[in-house]
């Protein structure tokens, strides 16, 4: 796709969402049936889409809310569900649609107050579980990093993390049968509701906060006086800095203070699309061109599991580079024990496999997808997970589990930790990994696939796979399961000695994804790309 002409420019008042507009659709706008664009349909662990398009309305979230209170039934869940929103237009009237069903359905909610981050939810559950025999679940409102027009609804079961496979899968068949019949699911009135006995009002700040000096070095960042800039992007942390600067000391300037549904303090992202996208060097242009303002500086997107790092030195800091800092940091610094391993999705970079090994820990390679480092988290038995898209989340300094679901808040904050305790910002501590392991060239490219093509690459198997080399090394591994926990990873990985391609289906557009790196240079990843194309390709039409 070329570079739109305005990527990386100040949003327009011409690009902002109408956004009467889209609360009028949200509401007046119901699904067509036998429409698949129409129907809910989960991702990683929910349901995302927009109301001018008919995929995220009213209706989608009584079916889904109504599915949910059925799904607690069976699985025998009676603690309180946790209940909270981003800052996108659409969460709010979702999240007062969603309390409706949840009280009519008599269904015990804390319903958290202001903005809360899905990390923050995480906690919450995980908090109250150590506490309590009713064990508590939550739904997060968000669409995540997704651009100001979209909604989304997540849903994380008792052990805080995304639900999986077996739950969304029931759920999305479930909220597509009730569809139909979706004004005929009881509710309580919003205003009602709001009152109800089931529903009790939650300040989530104050735990999460007076925890986060159990998991980041807080008072070495106060100590090193660093100048931290902090930019919220509109999101659902907002309201978070002001308390941890106050609650430990921080020099934080918080740049772009307000909450706002337009998002209008974005720079547009590489299609001139706003989004909330902090790994982007287009949508967090302004943030970047702050860099020598402050010692380090952080973004997140508007439900703040996703964290962008900007460091004098590098400005911008490649996620996959980051990671490989954070693990080597945190396995160097870490009480945890010897078995503790690393966790990474199978797209990511092979720079942190050669940091584990050289920390002797043992690599977790799972799928894409958060919800697979979920029991590591809760069992202790994984330190750090985390994928590409910069998302990422680590155990508390004791080896406790901390959250079961992506936090940038810990991710910024481990940032300041290691400028705070090394005297080097995380992009001089990546530009020294990189010149001691090997510096890998990181792309991700998409290719034409109708919807028979991705079925067919979903179910490959190895054996279908005839190339012997790619790229002019051997074929060391050819996956199509994760060798971390055997589960199927939808698509092919290739490694050699020096790279690596992965291609996956889309789960929304006729393309399939190509993920590859290399460790010698642009023509090998250029021949790497070229080659993995040609391998999909003719495994597809055998």
């Amino acid at each position: 796709m070329p570079l739109h002409p305005r990527a990386g420019q100040p949003a327009q008042f011409e690009d902002l969402t109408d956004i009467p507009q889209l609360i009028s659709a949200f509401f007046t706008r119901a699904p067509r049936p036998c429409q698949p664009e129409e129907c809910v349909s989960f991702g990683t662990s929910g349901h995302r889409g927009g109301a001018l398009r008919g995929s995220f309305n009213e209706a989608h979230i009584v079916a889904i809310t109504a599915a949910l209170c059925e799904r607690r039934a069976l699985d025998g869940i009676t603690g309180p569900i946790f209940l909270g929103k981003d800052t996108h237009a659409l969460s709010e009237p979702a999240l007062q649609v969603a309390l409706e069903v949840l009280t009519a359905a008599d269904i015990p909610v804390r319903l958290c107050e202001g903005y809360t981050p899905t990390p923050v939810i995480s906690h919450a559950i995980i908090e109250w579980n150590r506490a309590h025999a009713a064990q508590a679940d939550g739904i997060i409102i968000t669409p995540s990093h997704n651009p100001p027009d979209d909604g989304g609804f997540k849903y994380n079961p008792p052990h805080g993390g995304p639900a999986d496979d077996a739950i969304t899968d029931w759920i999305e068949a479930r909220a597509n049968a009730l569809l139909d019949g979706w004004r005929d699911i009881p509710r309580v009135p919003y205003p009602r509701a709001l009152n109800a006995d089931t529903v009790t009002r939650f300040d989530a700040r104050p735990a999460y906060v007076e925890a986060l000096d159990q998991i980041i070095d807080m008072e070495a960042i106060a100590a090193s006086g660093l100048r931290i800039g902090v930019d919220p992007m509109g999101g659902a942390g907002l309201a978070y800095w002001e308390v941890i600067a106050e609650r430990y000391g921080l020099n934080i300037e918080v740049v772009n203070p307000h909450p706002d549904p337009t998002f209008r303090a974005m720079c547009l992202d590489k299609d001139g699309k706003i989004r909330m996208d902090c790994s982007s060097p287009w949508a967090m242009s302004g943030l970047i061109a702050l860099k020598d303002r402050f010692d380090i500086a952080f973004g997140n997107d508007a439900d703040y599991d996703r964290h962008g790092i900007v460091t004098p030195s590098t400005g911008l800091l490649n996620p996959n580079d980051y990671l490989a800092v954070a693990i080597d940091h945190l396995f160097k610094t870490r009480a945890w024990g010897a078995q503790v391993a690393v966790g990474k999705t199978l797209v990511s970079s092979g720079l942190i496999d050669r940091v584990a090994a050289r920390l002797k820990r043992q690599i977790v390679e799972v799928p894409v997808g958060f919800k697979w480092f979920v029991k590591g988290f809760s069992t202790g038995t994984l330190g750090f997970g985390g994928e590409e898209s910069a998302g990422a989340s680590f155990l508390r300094r004791d080896g406790a589990v901390w959250t079961t679901d992506k936090d940038g808040i810990i991710m910024d904050l481990l940032a300041a930790e290691i400028t705070a305790t090394t005297g080097r910002d995380p992009g001089a501590y990546a530009a020294a990994l990189r010149a001691e392991l090997g510096a890998p060239i990181y792309r991700r490219a998409d290719a034409a696939a109708d919807a028979t093509a991705k079925a067919k690459l979903k179910a490959l198997s190895p054996a279908q796979i005839r190339a012997d080399a790619l790229a002019g090394e051997p074929i060391l591994q050819r996956l199509t399961h994760a060798p971390g926990n055997g589960a199927a990873i939808g698509g092919l990985k290739i490694v050699t000695e020096n790279g690596w391609f992965a291609a996956r289906p889309s789960g929304t557009e006729a393309i399939y994804k190509i993920y590859m790196e290399s460790f010698k240079d642009e023509a090998h990843l250029d021949q790497i790309h070229a080659e993995a194309q040609a391998i999909v390709d003719e495994a597809l039409r055998g």
